[in-house]
């Protein structure tokens, strides 16, 4: 992994998290105190829950000692932007799903480092575990993550127009971004890949049918409407691949911890469909069901 190859792999991401800037307003951190029940259970089940799933996944299957920290990096790792899209296109709480990506975008530039590395010590022999060094993790995701974001929102502010000029553009940068990471993973590792697609294809599909299906029923357990479940299910089961990669790739310089971010955002895409399919009926049903009122 050389430098020319860290640097793309930074700016990539950087570009991608600039286009979540562009889509977000201080409503959207404003919103956390209008409705904190729904954002505080979805930051926990984001923050804690998932990461316990994956290493009770990692654990439970046995998986290879790469395969599990490359799931435990994924589970650390906050929703990205894709998972904004799914929301609107499931008819979810989309205004939620926002929010929840906004925090969880900040709160994970200092929960990520500390995950991983207990990821790493369980599941790596204590010769080979790879620590992350802390501070100096913090500070390579505040720049090409944290900053990208606070420079779109600034965009945004000032220049609203040009802001939504640049949603499509940039929604289509993240998917063919993505899509040529997982090819220059496949590329790396052609000789290996379809036994490591085969050993994490199992513990990715886990993790995100898992996941999303303790963020629905959490939800309804705090007997929040199906739409705000949808979000909720969403922002826990979807993480920021590109992330994901980026940190293993980039950060820890190991092509081999990317390939389960890998399998699980082609996985996910799967998913996401059935997700629409099943819950945009749903809430618009639940929608057309609320009486109007007149003021």
């Amino acid at each position: 992994m050389n430098e020319t190859s860290t640097l793309l792999l930074g700016l990539a991401l950087a570009i991608i998290m600039l286009g979540m800037g562009l889509s977000l307003t201080l409503d959207d951190f404003k919103r956390v105190a209008e409705n904190p029940t729904a954002v505080i259970l979805g930051l926990v089940l984001q923050l804690v829950v998932l990461p316990i799933v994956a290493f009770g996944i990692g654990y439970y299957l046995a998986l290879p000692s790469f395969i599990a920290v490359g799931l435990i990096i994924l589970a650390a790792c906050p929703g990205g932007p894709t998972s904004n899209l799914i929301t609107h296109l499931a008819k979810g709480d989309t205004a939620l799903s926002v929010s929840l990506t906004a925090v969880s975008s900040f709160a994970t530039i200092v929960t990520i480092p500390f995950v991983i590395n207990m990821g790493s010590t369980f599941f790596i022999s204590q010769d080979q575990e790879i620590l992350l060094d802390v501070p100096e993790t913090i500070k390579k995701i505040m720049i090409v993550s944290i900053i990208p974001i606070i420079l779109g929102m600034a965009i945004r502010r000032f220049s609203t127009t040009f802001a939504h000029k640049m949603a499509k553009p940039t929604r289509i940068a993240s998917a063919v971004i993505l899509i040529v990471m997982i090819l220059g993973i496949v590329i790396k590792e052609r000789d290996n890949v379809i036994e490591y697609f085969s050993q994490a294809g199992s513990a990715a599909l886990l993790l995100n049918v898992i996941t999303m299906g303790i963020g629905f029923l959490a939800a309804k357990l705090f007997r929040l409407k199906t739409p705000q479940a949808t979000s909720i299910a969403i922002e826990t089961g979807i993480q920021n691949g590109t992330m994901a990669i980026t940190i293993a790739i980039g950060i820890m310089g190991r092509v081999d911890l990317s390939i389960a971010a890998g399998v699980y955002s082609l996985i996910m895409f799967f998913t996401s469909g059935a997700l629409i399919f099943f819950f945009s009926k749903k809430n618009e049903k639940e929608s057309s069901r609320i009486p109007l009122t007149n003021n």
